[in-house]
């Protein structure tokens, strides 16, 4: 089901199923999020939670016991409640649950919030820790951006001049092996080669956030993430759509021991306490 929220400048509409994200359009009826072609990629902006890319195996440990959790987590696969709804905002819930707690043995609230100003889509994740215990997880967006004319007609200009080494990804693993991919510049110019292997993994960035622009257009996506320490970009070879991805987790690294406490970027939520992470997006044309 879609929910429909709206300003004077942009209308969102956001699955249920999933909490995600399906569709940003301006006052001018310009659509600025990809067509999630099942052809091609079937969704638009699948939420990571409570795991950001795959773990060795599928497999993780706690407290002495294995469990089996797919790549990017279960959230995107789930129906969320609509625990609140106006014209230009939506929070939407999903709770732990006995299907869940077979692979992730913790209870939790997990609310998704989407709010519009202007020309702007605020999203909020928020993760209520109700075990007795600390509760282990990763988030992550996954907003996938149409570029019509091709992803290499377009930059991406960061707000600081950064020098970036991406992380390889072995299948679901992160490598230590890395490759250049811009050196005291804040522009990186699309090239469709950098994803025949997956994405570009920045574990580390100076910048806060990022602009996608079309280099001989107007078209204009500007995604700010102060909450996030990771970020990804990725698309498949030769689809017309890049995703901007802001994280905090990645992917298991080739030395990861298995232990969901000794995860890489792990966030660690005390018993009874609540974590929040925002991510803004402005759209222009």
């Amino acid at each position: 089901m879609l929910k429909i929220i709206k300003s004077e400048r942009l209308t969102a509409a956001i699955d249920t199923h999933g909490a995600e994200l399906r569709s940003v359009r301006d006052e001018k009826g310009n659509e600025f999020m990809w067509e999630a072609n099942p052809d091609i990629w079937g969704n638009s902006a699948p939420i990571m939670f409570p795991i950001c890319g795959g773990l060795k195996d599928d497999k993780y440990r706690y407290e002495g016991k294995e469990y089996t959790l797919l790549k990017h987590g279960f959230a995107r696969m789930c129906d969320f409640e609509t625990e609140s709804v106006s014209e230009n905002a939506v929070t939407m819930l999903f709770k732990s649950n006995e299907a869940t707690k077979e692979n992730y043995p913790f209870d939790f609230e997990f609310r998704v919030f989407f709010g519009i100003e202007g020309n702007t889509l605020n999203i909020t994740y928020e993760v209520k820790n109700l075990s007795d215990g600390v509760m282990y997880f990763s988030i992550g967006g996954h907003e996938a951006y149409a570029t019509p004319e091709g992803i290499e007609e377009y930059d991406i200009v960061f707000d600081k001049k950064e020098t970036l080494d991406a992380f390889a990804l072995e299948g679901n693993i992160l490598s230590y092996n890395k490759t250049n991919i811009i050196t005291d510049s804040n522009v990186l110019s699309l090239n469709d080669d950098y994803f025949k292997v997956d994405a570009l993994v920045f574990k580390e960035l100076a910048s806060k956030s990022c602009t996608l622009v079309h280099r001989n257009g107007t078209r204009r996506v500007k995604v700010e993430y102060s909450d996030f320490n990771q970020l990804l970009f990725w698309h498949k070879h030769l689809a017309k759509y890049i995703c901007i991805e802001p994280w905090n987790g990645t992917a298991d690294c080739s030395d990861a021991n298995g232990n969901i406490e000794d995860k890489y970027a792990i966030i660690k939520l005390p018993e009874k306490e609540r974590y929040s992470a925002s991510h803004s997006i402005t759209f222009s044309i």
